[in-house]
């Protein structure tokens, strides 16, 4: 008997190698059927290889699809590191310190904010269009499968904008992507006018957007990815610190917004105050490991060293076989993340 979830894939950069950590394990689980997918940035990206390999081809398939869009994201051929080698690699949060605090990065991150993208004229091009176009789209907007979502955000009115099926392209990837100070906006049809429009990162309006994946013909589980730290307790207070405590609470956001607005929903439902069946009544589960996110930096999400994409992977796989050995037995029946204690 199978159990139908929907997932939620936030962005992060070179981060999202957890994701894929992540996504492998529960490819594992044939009790585990996926049943609508909602992505952003290195979420879209993900969700997109998880799609077309289970179109396609199955679990198989799409683990094999995910475990290629790393070796294309990281430069590497092969991913695999072998066991006795795992203790010699530079622990990733000691690598990120160093990065983030080099003179190459900080005069990389200098530049971006000094310069526009746009000075390249003629001879800009983004880099994840060579990986994007490698993508299997029509199995990704065919019917079959997941239902796939991908969120970007409108720069005229600063609003999400949601790709799905056939709107689904590699611009719509893309322009989930789009860093503003990094990449040229993504100009593509605007799902909602049929106009053309120009879109950035959809980190600013959902990171997820979870909203697709309310609707009533999908199942009442739903599993968020969360890549970015909700809770830091130190206090940053050197300016790439500050920088990056910055990035991770605009890229939470969107997300806590939607969450607060499903534990509303559920206060009422409880109470009474609505009939049932009146609003979908969600149960939240959530995988991440904010224990290893604390010790990375926005350093390691802009640069895809080989060795922490390999560990992250690691990571995201022991973190979901952990949520599998807690609270497997919980999805389809009960919630596992304490909304209220949450926004207490």
């Amino acid at each position: 008997m199978t159990t139908r979830i929907n997932l939620a894939l936030q962005g992060g950069g070179a981060h999202g190698a957890f994701t894929w950590g992540v996504l492998d394990r529960i490819l594992e689980e044939d009790w585990i059927e996926i049943s609508a997918i909602s992505g952003t940035s290195a979420g879209a990206l993900n969700g997109a290889a998880l799609k077309a390999g289970l179109a396609r081809g199955g679990r198989a398939e799409a683990r094999a699809l995910l475990d290629w869009l790393w070796r294309e994201i990281s430069g590497v051929r092969d991913m695999a590191i072998p066991e006795w080698m795992s203790a010699w690699l530079p622990d990733p949060g000691l690598l990120s310190r160093r990065v983030q605090y080099s003179l190459p990065f900080a005069a990389s991150e200098t530049i971006t904010r000094a310069m526009s993208p746009y000075i390249w004229g003629p001879f800009y091009r983004n880099p994840l269009e060579k990986i994007i176009e490698h993508l299997d789209f029509e199995s990704i907007c065919c019917a079959e499968g997941p239902e796939f979502y991908v969120c970007a955000t409108a720069v005229r009115d600063g609003k999400v904008r949601i790709f799905g099926g056939d709107t689904l392209s590699p611009g719509a990837i893309m322009a989930s992507a789009c860093l503003p100070t990094v990449f040229q906006a993504v100009e593509i049809e605007d799902p909602e006018t049929g106009e053309p429009g120009a879109f950035w990162d959809g980190g600013y309006s959902g990171n997820p957007a979870l909203f697709p994946l309310f609707k009533p013909s999908l199942p009442d589980d739903l599993l968020i990815i969360n890549i970015n730290p909700l809770v830091r307790e130190a206090l940053p207070v050197t300016p790439p610190e500050i920088q990056n405590r910055i990035n991770e609470i605009s890229f939470n956001s969107a997300l806590l917004r939607e969450l607060r607005a499903i534990d509303f929903v559920q206060r009422l439902l409880d109470a009474g105050s609505l009939k049932p069946g009146a609003m979908k009544k969600l149960r939240v589960h959530m995988i991440s490991d904010d224990s290893l996110m604390n010790r990375l930096s926005v350093a390691t999400k802009i640069v895809p060293f080989p060795s922490v994409i390999s560990q992250l992977k690691e990571a995201g796989r022991d973190a979901a076989d952990a949520f599998l050995g807690e609270h497997g037995d919980a999805i389809g029946h009960r919630q596992t993340v304490d909304l209220r204690a949450m926004f207490a």
